[in-house]
């Protein structure tokens, strides 16, 4: 590429652009505070570049809704955790600032100025959405554009759907203010009775349990019509409460802190977790979003009872509780939503008829999802489970699904008489419930079920299969950078790497037989583990190329992460810039390193990539004396993000890939792809925030996910096409 050409590539492709022109922040020195970006503050920076997605006009307008959907799921979460222990922190006068410097009571300040934005621009584009789903034929009605012929159908679906599960609180002296549940969505009232009146003042909690919007019958073809269930209870209010009038009204939603506390010396930890999850329910109160309107004195005994000062309440003139907006993702309209896409199916395990241990013994195999199916790996346990070979699996469950086929498969296979060992973390957040239930299923069947680590989260996916083989156990291994979750690995990028090394096997041995027995492993072959030396082995990396730079060598870092908020990882990076190592980062979410400052960072380029499927795969490469891609690189899958918790608090694993083709496919493929990104990239400037290169970006732009849904990865082809495959980048050595 010549000097003209790389001038004109745009900088968020960084295979095969330049890198910007570093700034001068004089503030940002080696030594300060302000080298980080806050925690808190990137991420909300990463939810606007969702929300940014629901304005894109080039994204198909039902996806649009899903992503300003996503947008106020991840901000709920966000502020029922993160939020909520920054103002328990304050609250307490324990103030531990930030790695950037800010105290809780400063991060709350600027939380809350995004946060209001945010919901402004919420507001905004869901009007812009609810006008382009008129003109596509789907309606939300408002309760004064109802027909007669409406009207009536509601009342049937009122009597037969709603009013079962519907009850309404008076609110007086015989009746308190009740206790409102966390996510509740609440509609307050006050009556005037017809007869004499008289007041009433009551509250009609919305049943979670039943859909938002209520669909209404129409004749037109392709039209859909729905309406707000909120409208649905003011137009029948006069059935809830016979012989009144509604004389003010507003709803609300409440918030609280839903992070769990649990005792470490608990002596059953299930037991104590069913216990902590009912307390979720009753934690303080942190957000309160309520309707705009001039009913102050309704709104305020609301504010009185929940004990929530009013000058903290988000009013907000149009609809709470955009998550619910999901429900109008209508798969009967494909003319509105990304172009269908079936999954592949490695050829390599075709031409082994569908034999997943013939197809991993002929060789190494990686796997992308969801561009090759994850059905590959349910079959990898259902056959482990059917097979008389078989003699036992050990398998991590993080987060799976509620009817979930792998543990279906563990099951069969405990019944079937094999050992079967589940290492099941029942603190994954907001999964703790699911993962008791699957627990308790896991031991009726006969398997050996293990709780882990009371103060450490088993965040590793690994699934082992012993097999005999003639004389010998042969162990197969699958190492993910995902959960084992069939439903979202629909729509999460992650790898699944298939092996029967020898050397593997045994790792992955020791890895399990840590976390169910606290049998501490002495040696390691090709993992590194979390909290052990995973970290350890990270710098050492990082360092290593850092000792090459300085010694005139090519020195360069490509990875690809979810998360990077280390300040120690961070400070490396920023120390191996220095010396001259060309570091390319992809990170999804959060990022407190600032990149393209001169004198700091002026080596260092990060982006983001927002799109149509959620990049969630942990993949790291090193240049070794080389410039990437090289066969001489130092290649990983992981399951952790650079993060402490993940470093420090985590049970994770850090699998080094040996396999040649793997190595090419990781490197020249998926490495590559992400990195020479245009379409969904987004670039983060040396100030945090986060620039697109919307002027730039054509239909032609360079789409990773569109090259990844077209070309089928390296090592899942089978024998005929071995020697041939779509690269972006070649190896030099």
């Amino acid at each position: 590429m010549t000097g003209k050409d790389k001038a004109e590539t745009a900088l968020s492709d960084f295979l095969n652009g330049p890198f910007a022109e570093p700034r001068t922040v004089r503030a940002a020195r080696a030594e300060s505070p302000k080298r980080f970006i806050n925690r808190e503050l990137s991420w909300l920076a990463f939810n606007w570049r969702v929300l940014e997605e629901a304005g894109n006009v080039n994204v198909p307008l039902l996806e649009r809704v899903r992503f300003l959907s996503i947008s106020a799921t991840n901000f709920e979460e966000f502020y029922s955790v993160r939020a909520a222990g920054l103002m328990a922190l304050a609250a307490a006068g324990n103030h531990p600032a930030a790695a950037d410097g800010r105290l809780p009571s400063e991060q709350l300040v600027e939380i809350e100025k995004s946060s209001r934005r945010l919901f402004d621009e919420q507001i905004a584009v869901w009007v812009t959405l609810r006008t382009a789903l008129g003109r596509e034929g789907i309606h939300i009605l408002d309760r004064d554009q109802l027909t007669a012929g409406d009207r009536t159908y509601l009342d049937r679906v009122f009597i037969d759907e709603v009013f079962p599960v519907l009850t309404p609180l008076a609110i007086d002296p015989a009746h308190p203010f009740p206790f409102i549940p966390n996510a509740g969505f609440t509609m307050a009232i006050r009556l005037s009775r017809d007869a004499d009146g008289k007041s009433l003042l009551a509250l009609l909690p919305i049943p979670l349990q039943i859909n938002r919007f209520v669909r209404l019958p129409s004749d037109i073809l392709n039209e859909s019509r729905f309406v707000p269930l909120e409208d649905v209870l003011l137009e029948k209010i006069g059935f809830i409460f016979p012989g009144y009038s509604v004389t003010e009204q507003c709803v609300f939603r409440v918030l609280r802190d839903s992070d769990l506390e649990y005792e470490e010396e608990a002596e059953d930890l299930v037991r104590e977790f069913e216990t902590a999850l009912k307390r979720r329910r009753r934690g303080n109160v942190i957000l309160v979003l309520m309707s705009q309107s001039s009913q102050d004195d309704l709104q305020n005994l609301v504010l009185r009872e929940l004990e929530f000062a009013r000058d903290r309440v988000f009013e907000l003139p149009g609809m709470i509780g955009m998550a619910d907006l999901k429900e109008l993702v209508l798969d009967e309209r494909p003319d509105l939503l990304w172009p269908r896409f079936s999954p592949r199916i490695p050829e390599r395990v075709e031409e082994h008829n569908g034999d997943i241990f013939a197809a991993v013994r002929s060789k190494d195999m990686l796997l992308h999802h969801p561009y090759e199916t994850f059905d590959m790996v349910v079959r990898f346990l259902r056959q482990a489970a059917q097979d008389p070979n078989v003699v036992a699996i050990k398998q991590t469950l993080y987060r799976t699904s509620i009817n979930s086929p792998i543990v279906e498969a563990l099951c069969e296979a405990a019944e079937a008489g094999k050992s079967v060992t589940a290492l099941v973390e029942i603190k994954a957040r907001f999964d703790e419930a699911a993962n008791i239930r699957q627990s308790r299923m896991l031991e009726r069947s006969g398997a050996h079920v293990v709780y882990g680590f009371i103060n450490l989260k088993t965040h590793a996916k690994v699934s082992s299969v012993i097999r005999r083989e003639g004389v010998r156990l042969v162990t197969y291994t699958h190492f993910g950078t995902g959960n084992y979750h069939p439903i979202t690995a629909k729509i999460y990028t992650d790898l699944s790497f298939f092996t029967c090394d020898d050397a593997i096997g045994r790792d992955g041995t020791r890895l399990i037989n840590y976390v169910s027995g606290y049998a501490r492993p002495e040696t390691l072959e090709h993992l590194a583990i979390a909290p052990i030396n995973l970290r350890a082995v990270l710098l050492m990396r990082i360092r290593e190329e850092t000792e090459n730079a300085r010694k005139g060598k090519p020195a360069e870092i490509w990875a690809k992460l979810n998360a990077l908020i280390d300040p120690e990882i961070i400070d490396a990076l920023y120390a191996a810039s220095s010396a001259g190592v060309k570091v390319s980062l992809i990170v999804r979410g959060i990022c407190g390193l600032r990149p393209g400052i001169r004198g700091l960072s002026e080596n260092i380029r990060v982006k983001s990539i927002v799109g149509r499927f959620l990049e969630h795969a942990r993949i790291l490469s090193f240049g070794n004396g080389q410039t990437l891609p090289s066969k001489k690189a130092v290649v990983y899958v992981s399951s952790a993000d650079w993060m402490q918790r993940n470093l420090d608090r985590r049970v994770e694993t850090l699998v080094e890939i040996s396999n040649p083709t793997v190595r090419d496919q990781i490197m020249s493929q998926v490495l590559a792809a992400n990195l020479a990104d245009v379409a969904q990239s987004w670039v983060l400037q040396p100030d945090g925030t986060y620039r697109r290169e919307r002027d730039s970006i054509t239909e032609s732009s360079f789409s990773c996910h569109k090259f990844f849904m077209e070309n089928p990865s390296l090592s899942g082809r089978g024998t005929a096409r071995s020697k041939s495959g779509i690269r972006l980048a070649h190896a030099k050595d």
